[in-house]
Parts: structure tokens; C-alpha cells; sequence
């Protein structure tokens, strides 16, 4: 690779570790059915033409849904992400991903599983919203 290539990959992974890669693969495979109803509008640029990744390594994490275009992590939480502790990490990753102009949103399996119209609607605000 070249390095104009290298550093393509580096800023769509901002460069993620290699074991990350293989979880983010297994992820794909093992979705939840809020993940995976999600997925249903946002694959093949079905959200007003902006393409998402599903379960993107980036840093140190694994994205559940990001836009690279907009800079733009959604996140969709089950019932532990409401433990204390898993709030702390959270948190802590929504700060070093905001350390590279990333914003991270946040949905709950019952928002998206009971009201997918309005989190679609939040979504595409944010998208909008981001001027890069």
C-alpha cells in the first residue's frame, strides 16, 4: 500500500488494533434484534444516501454503526449499558472518540425496537447537523 492508502485506513479506523477486526467480524454475526432492525434502514445508503459500517473498528473500540462521511458513531444499548460501571466506560469512550471530532448517539434496544421512526429522525438530525 501506498501511503496515501495507508493513511486512508488509518483515519476510517483511526488505527485500530488487528484483534479488533476479527471481534468486529464476529459481532456482525451475532447482532442483536435492535442491531439488526436498525441495520434494515441504515445498510446500502438507505438513510438519505449516507453509508454506514456495521460493527467498525475504531481506536480501541468497535462502532455498532458508523458514518464515516459525518464522523458519526450510533450506538445501540442493551439493558447493561444502565450498570454504573459499563456508564464509566461508555463515557469514557465517547470521550477519546470525541478527541477525533466523532460524535457518539446513543439509542436503547426498546427505543429502536418501539420507535424506529424516531430514532431514524435523530439520526439523519445529527447527520445534518455535522458540517465537515
Amino acid at each position: 500500500m501506498d501511503t496515501n492508502s495507508n493513511r486512508k485506513e488509518y483515519e476510517l479506523h483511526l488505527g485500530a488494533k488487528n484483534y479488533l477486526f476479527g471481534n468486529a467480524k464476529v459481532l456482525r454475526k451475532e447482532h442483536t434484534a435492535a442491531e439488526k432492525k436498525l441495520w434494515q434502514y441504515l445498510r446500502n445508503r438507505m438513510l438519505n444516501g449516507y453509508k454506514f459500517r456495521r460493527q467498525h473498528p475504531l481506536f480501541d473500540f468497535i462502532a455498532d454503526f458508523y458514518c464515516h462521511e459525518k464522523k458519526l458513531v450510533v450506538e445501540v444499548d442493551g439493558g447493561y449499558h444502565l450498570d454504573c460501571q459499563q456508564t464509566e466506560k461508555d463515557d469514557g469512550r465517547t470521550y477519546e472518540l470525541n478527541q477525533y471530532d466523532i460524535k457518539v448517539i446513543r439509542f436503547s434496544n426498546e427505543e429502536v425496537m418501539n420507535d424506529i421512526e424516531l430514532v431514524l429522525s435523530k439520526i439523519l438530525e445529527e447527520l445534518q447537523k455535522r458540517n465537515l
